[in-house]
């Protein structure tokens, strides 16, 4: 991972949020034929299903709005160590009505530890969301503000478990490393993959499936090792509290035009109406109280602050998040 300047980082030092337009009138998770009493709302997921229960009473649940200001140090929190065993890896992407989902296959494992984890933890699955316009798509929003999408890289604890659906439903099951999307001119390297023409008109509609091979997931992270993390859940139904959030502090990069593909790519099938995927975001949840961990240590004077002053427990969102 390369030097990081503050131009950068998702979460820099000074508090200016005049610099990124608010999010006006979202459209919530249109998983439904554009009604908004559609009981695939995600308002109503507690409400139409009991199994469903905790999206509407869980006291942990994701995503959440990151207010920087209140962030904690915590000096315990190690980067991160991604295990590919020098391998690259392939795997299936799918429109799944509701994401743009890449399934890894079997052959190539990819492990991740450090951070707040205890315990091992293999990716299953990197699903993304994304809006109908640039100022919104992310999931998780910062000092309220959104980002055009979010990759999500859901990982299960395969120390504890055998298999992703075990540890969904169980405590310390899974980990989602979150990393922001940011439109720009160029395209990160794993993502232009995915998204490059030939290979996203593949999954045009629900259901639809196309193979990549020879992927190399560390292309996908951000070159920084600064991260905040909270605990929560999966942001779709069943909701299950077993979820640890890690999100990067820089994001990704992919093209306008790939950004229009994927506002292209729809919900149903071919002989249904056209729906478009984009706005696929949960609302942000409540916090309650949880605590959000960061291994940004603001006090140290001079570090990722090129004028070299001592950094302070506030935060800017910088004016490139809009370009």
């Amino acid at each position: 991972m390369g030097q990081i300047t503050s131009n950068d980082l998702v979460f820099p030092r000074i508090l200016d949020l005049c610099s990124i337009s608010k999010v006006s009138n979202p459209r919530w998770f249109p998983w439904s034929s554009g009604i908004l009493w559609s009981p695939r709302v995600p308002s109503f997921w507690g409400l139409v299903n009991s199994a469903w229960n905790l999206c509407s009473v869980g006291k942990r649940q994701s995503p959440v709005n990151i207010e920087t200001s209140h962030m904690i140090f915590d000096p315990f929190l190690t980067p991160l160590r991604i295990n590919t065993g020098g391998r690259k890896v392939s795997g299936t992407m799918y429109n799944t009505g509701r994401h743009v989902s890449l399934r890894l296959d079997k052959e190539h494992l990819v492990n991740i530890s450090g951070g707040p984890m205890t315990y091992s933890h293999r990716l299953e699955e990197i699903r993304l969301h994304f809006g109908s316009e640039d100022s919104q798509g992310s999931e998780h929003l910062l000092n309220g503000q959104a980002f055009s999408g979010e990759v999500q890289l859901i990982h299960y604890n395969h120390e504890l478990y055998t298999n992703v659906t075990e540890a969904a439903k169980s405590p310390n099951g899974l980990v989602v490393v979150s990393i922001f999307i940011k439109v720009s001119d160029s395209s990160n390297p794993f993502l232009n993959r995915m998204l490059n023409r030939d290979t996203i008109t593949r999954i045009t509609y629900k259901n639809d499936a196309y193979l990549l091979q020879g992927l190399n997931i560390e292309e996908l992270y951000p070159e920084t090792s600064s991260f905040i993390t909270y605990d929560g859940s999966m942001t779709i139904p069943p909701c299950y509290e077993t979820a640890s959030w890690i999100i990067m502090n820089k994001p990704v990069y992919i093209t306008r035009m790939q950004m229009h593909s994927l506002r292209l790519l729809s919900q149903n099938q071919p002989s249904q109406i056209f729906l478009s995927m984009s706005d696929n975001f949960r609302p942000v949840q409540p916090l309650n109280n949880r605590c959000i961990r960061t291994n940004i240590n603001f006090s140290l004077q001079g570090k990722d602050c090129p004028n070299n002053r001592a950094q302070k427990l506030q935060y800017r969102v910088n004016e490139w998040l809009l370009k």
